[in-house]
Order: structure tokens, then C-alpha cells, then sequence
């Protein structure tokens, strides 16, 4: 054992990959269906050997893995922070923030009801409202606190032992709220209320991870006989001879000679039609005795499949069934649409957004043509660019630290921590207009999000260690009690104000509430308990303001607390 501790003592790097190791491995097994997460594990393994062995962490080493962290997160919630109060998004903008508000209202008041100090104070909150990066912008507000170096290392320790009391019950309370006290108060049937829900927005469901061999789209080869409803019609009117019915003449093939579809293109008893649609639709559109021909040139129609970064706004805010009219979406057809790594469902009244990810597939030229109105081709990099990335956190951090406020006998900063969170956003917003600004693989944002955030909860646990058991008995079941509360007061406000003055769908409510408690976990639970994805609507729409809004709230909630 003292070998052990000499070890971490001469290598507290170490200690570090160690919690972030024991961390996963526990927070990832489930318990009856529930599981800590790899932060809140690596953040209990951190103090568990800051208990057993005493490992000095560096603030250097926290900082710039917490400063990396924020603006990952800032980068991929800028495309849509700025919008987020457009169309009906602005209702969950709304409770996305004014959840936090009453969240940090009831912290303070439960601090102070409690005589809890700033450390205790921010770490209930963070715990409690299951935001840890709050952890982070409070240890670097307590640092600048006028206080003695002792009185200092105790108040950034107890922020780490107040959110590991605080997390689980904050957790529990999240999804249990939106799966089960949610449905029950507003007297609302998930499953039932999910499927009137995907009528309204036209989604189709379908079994996950079920592929048919019958494929919904096709482009094929027909002869035009003289009974066709289609013979002597332009291919302008041809195309719109039943409403709402999706198909297109790709080429026509007339006398052996190959002809391109011009709208005024009028269709004749004997040509040969490439036609590009949904399978169901095609019989109707041809006549029901159609014959099918095999002519491999005819069919050879460039066809092209590309995901396209949403980055314009001609298309976004308007239901996809509105889009599909306009003549730059003609024989384009939408796979895919995916929203702060969630996949949004598809349906004739879902809406586009800035910072969108789609997949389109056509014809080579009619999907050219819809990405001149939706944004840029997302071509595969594993390059990031850290001109951007490194000037964004140097210019954010030092505004942070450099422009302060006084506030009576205390001179306030917004710190490097939030002025690298609003860089990021920044950063990520400009990307929305200039997608070849400042790019970072998704998969780079993830390990900027999921690594600086458990490295350096995990080196908070490592400090926290030793002051973990004085903590527990000084504070232990009024901390419990106490994040209870601030848990479950912003989850019943929320539910209420969503419900009743915002007139939030019930579904999308809960959705929304996981994502103003920024807990995935939680939208989880709804969507398995209601069988459907569609409250992630509601969660990437709230999600984005809510982050921002919670992880200042660790500076705020300290300054209050002075």
C-alpha cells in the first residue's frame, strides 16, 4: 500500500486514467434497467482512491481538460442555440430556460436554509440538477475567492462531495419524473398520445433494426401504352397528376432516341419512361397494365446519395411536406435527418433546422440542386482544424478572465470556464453559415465532450477524497434531503409551465424536460415507455439553451453563497 501511494504520489497522471478506467467499467453496468453514467463513476472511483491514497492533482491539468470539454459542448450546441427560439422551437427554448432558473432559485434558497458553504452549495446544484459541468465553472469561481489556500482546497473538495451525494437521487428523480409522475399528472397514455403524435407530424412507424427487401423508392423502365393516364400529357402535368404522390420522369426514350423530361415535354403512346418513386405509387401512375421493359440505358440515371450539413435557411423552419413543392426538391428524396447526434423521425409536418445533418438520395443533378438551398456536402475528415479550435479557447478564456464586474467588496469575472463554453458556441454558430469554418469531426467533438468532462471529474474526486467522510457527517442527510428538493421543485415547475401556459404536446413535454435537465437517460425512458423517438423533438429543441444556462450556474450559485 505504501508502495502504491508513493506511486501516485510521483504519478498522479496515474490516478487519473485509473478512476477514468474503474469509472466506466462501473458506471456502465446496469442496476434494474439504471446505471451511473461513466462521469458519475469516474467521479466516485476518484474518490474512493483520493480516500485510500492521498494523489496531488494538478490545476493546470484540470483546466485545460475542463476548458476543452465546455467548448465541445458550446461548438455543437452554437447551430442551434441562436435558433432555438424560432417557429414552435421557442417553446422549448423557453422551458430549456425556465427550468435552470428555477433550479438555481431553489439551490440558493436550500443553501441558505441549510448554512451550506460555497462548495456544498454548488455541488448539490450540480448534482442535483444532473449538470456536472457546473462543477467545473464553480471551482474556478471559488478560486477566485478571497479567502486563505486552506479554506479554498476544503470549498473546491466539498463541490465534488456534494454532487456524488446529490447525483443519484437527481437522477432517479429526472426519470422517474418523465416516465412515470409526468404521464400520470397529466393523465396522458405514452403509447396512445405517441402514435395521434406521429399521425400529426405523417411519421410511418417502423420495427428498429427490421430491413425489408422491398425498398420504398425505385427508378424503373415502362412503355407507355395508348390507355395510360399519363398519354398525351406534358411530363409537367404528368408528374402532378395525384396530389401528394411523389414521382418523376427521369428520361424518355422516343423512336430509340434518348430525351431529356423538359416540363412542356409532351408524353406519347409508345415511349419509354425512367420513372423515379415509391413502388405503391408507380402502377397507379403508369395504368395497371403497364408493361416493364429492361433498358439498361434508359435506367442509367447518375443517382447520388450525400449527407448535407443544414447551414442555409431557405428550407429550415418549413414542414417537409411544404419543402417537398418547391421545384429545387424535385425527385429528391430525405433518408435521414439527425440533430445533436439524435435521429430526428421523418414525417410530412417534421421541420428542418439550422446544424441539421440530412441525407438525401436522387438523381446526381436534382440533389445538387437541393444542396444549393439546404448548405454543404459533408465529406468524411478526420482533421481538426485547431487554428480554430485554439484561437476560439484562447480569445474566449481571456475575455472570461480578463473582463470583470465589481460587485461590492468582490470583483466578478464570467471565468476561462464560460468564456470557453461561449467561444465554443460562437465558434460552432459561424460554422452553421461557414461549414468549412473551423471543422471538427463529430467523433472529435465526442471524446473534446466525454474526456474532459470525466478526466476531470475524476480529478476532482482525487482531491475530494480526503475531505469525503468529514463532509458525509456534517452535511450528509440535509445534502440528501436538501438535493432532493432542488431536484423535484424545477421537474414539477416544469411539467406545469410546459403543460399549461406553453401548451407543450405531452410527449414533446417530456421530452423537452429530459433535455432542460440536460439527461439523455431520461429521454430514454420516455421513448421506451411510449414506444416511439419522437420526444427527442422536444429534447434537442430545450437541451441546447439549458447547458448553457446550467453550467454558468456554477459561478452564480458561488458568488451567491459569498
Amino acid at each position: 500500500m505504501e508502495w502504491f501511494t508513493a506511486l501516485l504520489a510521483k504519478y498522479p497522471e496515474l490516478g487519473v486514467y485509473l478512476a477514468l478506467a474503474i469509472g466506466y467499467w462501473v458506471g456502465t453496468r446496469k442496476v434494474r434497467g439504471f446505471t451511473l453514467g461513466g462521469v458519475t463513476g469516474s467521479l466516485l472511483a476518484g474518490m474512493l482512491i483520493g480516500i485510500l491514497f492521498e494523489v496531488p492533482v494538478s490545476a493546470t491539468a484540470k483546466s485545460v481538460v475542463f476548458l476543452l470539454f465546455l467548448f465541445g459542448i458550446g461548438y455543437e450546441v452554437g447551430p442551434r442555440f441562436v435558433s432555438a427560439m424560432k417557429g414552435d422551437g421557442w417553446r422549448f427554448a423557453v422551458l430549456g430556460a425556465f427550468m435552470p432558473v428555477i433550479g438555481l432559485l431553489v439551490a440558493w434558497a436550500v443553501a441558505v436554509a441549510l448554512d451550506l458553504n460555497p462548495g456544498l452549495a454548488a455541488g448539490m446544484l450540480s448534482g442535483a440538477l444532473t449538470e456536472s459541468p457546473a462543477m467545473g465553472t464553480a471551482a474556478e469561481a471559488i478560486r477566485a475567492l478571497p479567502l486563505d489556500e486552506a479554506t479554498l482546497r476544503m470549498y473546491e473538495a466539498h463541490i465534488g462531495v456534494a454532487d456524488a451525494l446529490c447525483y443519484v437521487t437527481g437522477a432517479l428523480g429526472v426519470i422517474f419524473t418523465c416516465s412515470v409522475i409526468g404521464p400520470a399528472l397529466l393523465r396522458v397514455d405514452l403509447k396512445a398520445e405517441a402514435l395521434k403524435l406521429e399521425a400529426q407530424y405523417g411519421i410511418v412507424r417502423v420495427r428498429t433494426g427490421i430491413a425489408s427487401a422491398w425498398q420504398p423508392f425505385e427508378t424503373r423502365a415502362y412503355r407507355v401504352e395508348a390507355q395510360a393516364p399519363i398519354a398525351g400529357r406534358t411530363v409537367a402535368e404528368a408528374e402532378q397528376l395525384h396530389d401528394g404522390k411523389r414521382l418523376f420522369i427521369h428520361r424518355i426514350r422516343r423512336d430509340g432516341e434518348l430525351m431529356d423530361p423538359l416540363p412542356d415535354f409532351r408524353i406519347a403512346a409508345g415511349d419509354l419512361l425512367a420513372i423515379g418513386g415509391r413502388r405503391e405509387q408507380l402502377v397507379a401512375f403508369i395504368g395497371e397494365r403497364a408493361s416493364e421493359i429492361d433498358d439498361r440505358e434508359l435506367l442509367d440515371v447518375p443517382t447520388a446519395a450525400y449527407e448535407i450539413y443544414v447551414s442555409r435557411g431557405d428550407w429550415v423552419g418549413r414542414p417537409l411536406e411544404e419543402v417537398a413543392e418547391d421545384d429545387d426538391a424535385r425527385a429528391v428524396f430525405l433518408r435521414r435527418i439527425m440533430r445533436r447526434g439524435q435521429e430526428i423521425p421523418i414525417g410530412t409536418r417534421t421541420t428542418l433546422e439550422r446544424g441539421d445533418v440530412v441525407q438525401l438520395t436522387g438523381p446526381e443533378q436534382a440533389v445538387v440542386r437541393a444542396i444549393a438551398r439546404l448548405g454543404e456536402v459533408v465529406t468524411p475528415t478526420d482533421v481538426t482544424d485547431f487554428v480554430a479550435v485554439g484561437g476560439a479557447v484562447f480569445i474566449g478564456a481571456l475575455l472570461g478572465a480578463v473582463v470583470a464586474v465589481p460587485v461590492g467588496d468582490i470583483t466578478v469575472t464570467i471565468g476561462t470556464s464560460v468564456g470557453a463554453l461561449l467561444a465554443g458556441i460562437v465558434t460552432g454558430h459561424i460554422r452553421a453559415h461557414r461549414p468549412l469554418f473551423g471543422r471538427v469531426p463529430d467523433s472529435a467533438v465526442k471524446f473534446m465532450q466525454s474526456f474532459g468532462l470525466a478526466a476531470f471529474v475524476a480529478m476532482v474526486g482525487l482531491g475530494a477524497g480526503p475531505h469525503f467522510i468529514p463532509a458525509v457527517k456534517e452535511s450528509g442527510i440535509g445534502l440528501l434531503l436538501g438535493g432532493a428538493v432542488v431536484t423535484m421543485v424545477p421537474l414539477m415547475a416544469g411539467l406545469w409551465f410546459g403543460h399549461k401556459v406553453l401548451k407543450i404536446n405531452p410527449i414533446l413535454l417530456l421530452g423537452a424536460i429530459s433535455g432542460a435537465q440536460t439527461f439523455t437517460a431520461a429521454l430514454a425512458a420516455v421513448q421506451e415507455k411510449s414506444g416511439s423517438a419522437i420526444a427527442v423533438i422536444g429534447y434537442s429543441g430545450s437541451v441546447a439553451v439549458a447547458h448553457v444556462f446550467l453550467t454558468t450556474w456554477g459561478t452564480v450559485i458561488v458568488l451567491l453563497m459569498v
